[in-house]
């Protein structure tokens, strides 16, 4: 089954005003007020349209989150059963502090198609298009970044990689400076980290490294209508995070997901700028209107473009 096409126009604007609300408290120094905005205009919109709708990755447990909590019903009641999975705000600390990256960000899936991820890291790797069994989480990072200069057929010396700027990440980028690779660190934001595979035009060949498992399963949704390979596996470190991923039937710890284990079937990714950054414009206020960009994707009808809002700031 295929998500009808009339709700592309309809999810994204849930993210584009979810933006738009964060955007009132860009360099406010407020990124828990920010987060509240996008969080409680994005409940607000969703439970407009006409769809029975439940939040599998959300802010949260109820106890955590009283909003967009994951377990959440949320829409009309009356239409199709979608899974959603939410980030109001990636990179809070970019729109509390005006730096770029901010974006809005919501995926939806046929019901029990997207991973209800546990609220743990998650181990990545993610590329373009490629022959299967190139890369692998499994292979020492050495031997992915030969196998895709040699599949790109491009120097090691022009080969780009995308990592979050962590202490947990210095062997990681210790051992890429000495193969000579280029290096793209990003401070936050791992899910517009894994989009700049997407496209040719971002100059980036390879995104990797641990961060959020639920906004891996965000990524690999947008990465899946770019046929793009993406894998992760879940980080359970500590007696909680075990418990936890039992309960929600987990039983294999160490399994690596592939992509079409993390999202089935079809699905609708959309990501709003709040701030400007390389794939996105953020959100610019006009006289009564604002103009926002989305990047939206819809993998059953092939769709994958930004789209441009222009919307009175009363609608």
């Amino acid at each position: 089954m295929a998500i009808d096409k009339k709700f592309i126009d309809q999810f994204k604007d849930v993210s584009s005003k979810a933006a738009l609300a964060a955007s009132y408290l860009v360099g406010k120094k407020d990124k828990i007020a920010a987060d509240q905005a996008a969080v409680d205009s994005m409940r607000f919109e969703l439970n407009k349209i006409d769809m029975n709708g439940k939040v599998v990755i959300g802010e949260g447990a109820l106890d955590e989150a009283p909003l967009l909590y994951t377990g959440e019903f949320l829409g009309t009641k009356n239409g199709p059963h979608f899974d959603i999975a939410v980030d109001p705000v990636e990179g809070t600390n970019f729109v509390a502090n005006n730096l770029p990256g901010g974006i809005a960000v919501l995926a939806i899936g046929e019901k029990g198609n997207l991973f209800n991820a546990p609220e743990t890291y998650m181990d990545k790797i993610a590329t373009s298009k490629i022959d299967h069994g190139l890369i692998d989480l499994d292979y020492p990072l050495e031997k992915n970044i030969k196998n895709l200069s040699k599949f790109k057929n491009k120097n090691i010396t022009s080969i780009t990689v995308c990592i979050l700027d962590r202490p947990r990440h210095k062997p990681t980028i210790d051992k890429l400076k000495e193969l000579g690779v280029n290096i793209k660190l990003i401070t936050d934001g791992d899910i517009l980290g894994a989009l700049y595979v997407s496209d040719p035009n971002y100059k980036v060949d390879m995104f990797l490294g641990i961060g959020g498992g639920p906004e891996g399963v965000l990524a690999a949704s947008a990465l899946d209508a770019y046929d793009c390979h993406f894998q992760g596996r879940f980080i359970f470190d500590n007696d909680k995070d075990i418990r936890e991923a039992k309960q929600m039937g987990i039983t294999d710890l160490n399994k690596k997901y592939e992509l079409n284990e993390i999202v089935k079937g079809d699905s609708i990714f959309c990501a709003s700028g709040i701030t400007n950054s390389d794939v996105l414009k953020g959100i610019i206020h006009e006289e009564g209107k604002y103009i926002s960009e989305t990047l939206v994707t819809h993998k059953s009808s092939n769709f994958k473009e930004i789209l441009k809002s222009v919307m009175s700031i009363n609608e």
